[in-house]
């Protein structure tokens, strides 16, 4: 048999690009079936979470291992739905576990290109319980936010991941109280991504007097702030 000549002719660096991707594509499949096998309730270990980070492709901006197992432990005890701001590895761990839990995600995203992206994701793996909206951000006033109708969203949100906004928009992350604050449950988590910047910490305190609440620093290396509504 005769055999294709394209890869002989493709520069070294190209080949390597399609063949990463490749790999990341399987490994992302192979990690994902794993997550998705294991009994409800239980946290991955590490070797699977960097399987799945690995998978996904993107280690820089993704969320940390220490923060995936935060989130992982809180989702299979809320009981829903889950807001999350910003997409990415994360959207497709929570829909995961909300398939079989029985809640809905809905997912903020400012990036059309990023969103599209994850959409693709989502419906390669058949996860059907996340509702991923591009919002483009818009001026507030004292801060950028996602514009986003709150009478889209549901009522009442038990969980909230925030790791977007990206970090210099103005007035940052902040934006999540002041726009869907009425549609976080007294009894909420918040969970702040990037607790080790200044920014994110004063963000953190002052949702957290706001929402006259609790607040722990998680993660040792890469921090995030809980957050936890008065009840």
């Amino acid at each position: 048999m005769r055999l294709p000549n394209w890869p002989l002719l493709m520069p070294a660096r190209k080949l390597y690009r399609v063949a990463d991707r490749l790999y990341r594509r399987e490994l992302l499949a192979w990690s994902m079936r794993a997550f998705r096998r294991q009994p409800p309730g239980t946290l991955p270990s590490r070797r699977l979470l960097r399987a799945l980070r690995k998978g996904w492709g993107n280690e820089v901006w993704s969320a940390s291992e220490e923060l995936l197992i935060g989130l992982i432990r809180e989702a299979w005890k809320t009981p829903g739905p889950v807001l999350e701001c910003g997409s990415g590895l994360s959207t497709l761990l929570l829909g995961a576990i909300g398939m079989r839990a029985g809640w809905e995600v809905w997912t903020l995203e400012h990036d059309a290109f990023w969103a599209e992206h994850v959409r693709q994701a989502l419906r390669r793996f058949g996860i059907t319980n996340v509702h991923l909206l591009h919002a483009p951000l818009r001026d507030y006033g004292a801060f950028h936010w996602y514009d986003i109708k709150p009478e889209m969203l549901p009522a009442r949100f038990s969980l909230v991941l925030c790791d977007g906004p990206p970090g210099n928009t103005p007035g940052g992350r902040y934006g999540l109280l002041p726009v869907l604050g009425h549609r976080l449950s007294p009894s909420v988590i918040i969970l702040l991504d990037d607790a080790g910047r200044p920014e994110e910490q004063a963000i953190a305190h002052r949702w957290t007097a706001e929402l006259g609440g609790t607040m722990t620093i998680e993660g040792v290396q890469k921090p995030y702030a809980r957050i936890e509504g008065p009840g």
